[in-house]
């Protein structure tokens, strides 16, 4: 079948189009059509994308499914898929229609709602699937606005302010990356994706203002485009309009922030700052591995001291975000294939708490801490899924959070033994914030009135959790199903940076001699 990528891309834009022209009304009837609808467009999504994945040659690291075609003003409509972005794309598919079930209690302007959304979802995509820069582009820019919209319209108390300075963080970040996409265009004549990660841009020192600019134009453009993911990943210590974000973001915005948005600051670094910038990778690699380490210690200390859930397991995010960075810019096989595991694993299992925040705020409409505790006592089966993620997201082994960071920690360690050391210790705080958060809204007798009467979860609820208990045990017991597909391709990936690291070093000894 040719075309998969743009049918999978764009099935959620035509639903959420059909849900613009033809839905009316604001009756429940009509509130139903819509929450179904977008339902059947992102489960239809899910099982077009499963042929991608059947369809997908692992061994093959060139970009597979590839279509291009002529587009306005000159520009080309490219899309293509490899070992690192298939399961980015699987993983947002797969998340799509939980996060819809999820929102099967809202009652505000459901139609705009499962609209937003469903945009989402095609944007998301696209920024996976695109292979050419002005497409990607575009993609990862307008992503921004329907997420804006969520915040900013179904969020909390201080939705506006938390909407805007998630918009304008991000935003700031992307018009550095936009410069350097011009300047790399004037350099190689061409956006095509492929084609740049083959090119090989100046590395020739120079000074501007009297500061040396070791690896010359590659350097430059790796902060430009470094500038842009840093924030959206997010890294300390432009982090800080996460927490606010996620406080205020719906449930299903949060789950959708925290699984699949951030992630694409680590899959940029992947296709764009590790092929396109050896040399200037290699120059800041040191730099990243401690701001990757410092971000780790210093959000999960940050962690120990909320009030707010949702506040507590956003610097969680931080902290795990930490990780990936590390992994990707250790630079050798373990570190990347634990940096894609990582974000994976991420994606289940932060959604996971995010989602088990909602179910106890649909009830009791408060996100302290201190409001709770003996939840055990009325909702065993939401205790147990609750301790499940907990300690996922501590990194139990037999977990799939275990494998990422276990892999990670120890690509580092081959780099630099201090970073590995560091780090691990926010192993430590990460159970330390986990664990007295599960104690204090689960654990104890239940004395305070108000939550005498709470209900356990409903069916809707389990069924949504099923699939990611399944998906978090089953990467924890068998990594492989994850490593088989990204291997060769990180494998090539790490071949072609280390080559274009080598011939750099070769080239400025014979300068210096």
């Amino acid at each position: 079948m040719d075309n998969l990528l743009s049918i999978t891309t764009f099935i959620p834009a035509i639903a959420a189009a059909i849900l613009a022209l033809f839905l009316r009304g604001e009756d429940e009837a009509a509130q139903r059509n819509a929450k179904w609808l977008a339902m059947a467009a992102t489960v239809m999504t899910f099982v077009v994308s499963l042929f991608i994945l059947a369809g997908f040659d692992a061994n093959n690291t060139d970009f597979q499914f590839v279509e291009e075609r002529e587009w306005i003003m000159g520009l080309t409509y490219k899309m293509g898929v490899d070992g690192i972005s298939i399961l980015f794309v699987m993983l947002t598919t797969f998340l799509m229609p939980l996060v819809i079930a999820s929102c099967w209690s809202v009652t505000t302007r459901v139609k705009e709602y499962m609209i937003a959304f469903l945009l989402l979802e095609t944007l998301m995509l696209g920024v996976f699937l695109a292979l050419d820069l002005v497409l990607f582009y575009l993609f990862f820019e307008a992503g921004l606005i329907p997420m804006f919209l969520i915040i900013g319209i179904w969020g909390g108390k201080e939705r506006i302010y938390a909407s805007f300075k998630f918009f304008l963080y991000t935003f700031l970040g992307s018009v550095l990356m936009l410069v350097a996409m011009v300047a790399m265009y004037s350099a190689a004549g061409t956006t095509d994706i492929p084609t740049l990660m083959t090119f090989s841009f100046g590395t020739d020192t120079f000074s501007i203002l009297g500061v040396q600019i070791i690896g010359g134009m590659q350097t430059l453009l790796w902060l430009a485009f470094f500038a842009s993911f840093a924030v959206k990943m997010p890294m300390w210590p432009v982090h800080t309009w996460l927490p606010d974000a996620h406080v205020q973001a719906p449930t299903a915005g949060s789950v959708v922030l925290a699984a699949i948005l951030l992630k694409m600051g680590g899959y940029g670094f992947l296709r764009f700052s590790l092929p396109m910038f050896p040399v200037g990778s290699e120059v800041m690699a040191p730099l990243v591995l401690w701001m990757s380490a410092i971000a780790i210690v210093y959000t999960s200390l940050v962690a120990l001291v909320q009030k707010d859930m949702k506040k507590l397991i956003a610097y969680s995010s931080v902290a795990h975000m930490g990780f990936v960075t590390m992994g990707i810019f250790a630079m050798n096989q373990q570190g990347l294939d634990g940096a894609i595991f990582q974000m994976l694993s991420h994606g289940f299992i932060s959604g996971a708490l995010f989602l088990c925040v909602g179910v106890i705020y649909d009830r009791m409409h408060t996100r302290e801490i201190d409001a709770y505790g003996g939840l055990v006592n009325r909702m065993p089966a939401y205790a147990l899924i609750f301790m499940f993620f907990t300690m996922a997201n501590v990194g139990l082994p037999g977990t799939s959070g275990f494998v990422g960071e276990f892999l990670t920690l120890m690509a580092v360690f081959k780099v630099n033994t201090w970073v590995a050391v560091v780090a691990t210790t926010g192993v430590i705080f990460s159970a330390a914030y986990a664990l007295w958060l599960y104690r204090r809204v689960v654990m104890g007798d239940l004395i305070k009135e108000s939550l005498k009467s709470i209900t356990d979860m409903t069916t809707r609820e389990r069924v949504i959790f099923a699939p990611l208990v399944v998906m978090t045990l089953l990467l924890g017991v068998y990594p492989s199903l994850v490593t088989d597909i990204i291997g060769p391709s990180v494998a090539a990936l790490v071949g072609q940076v280390e080559t274009a690291q080598a011939a750099y070093e070769a080239s400025s000894m014979l300068a210096q001699n």
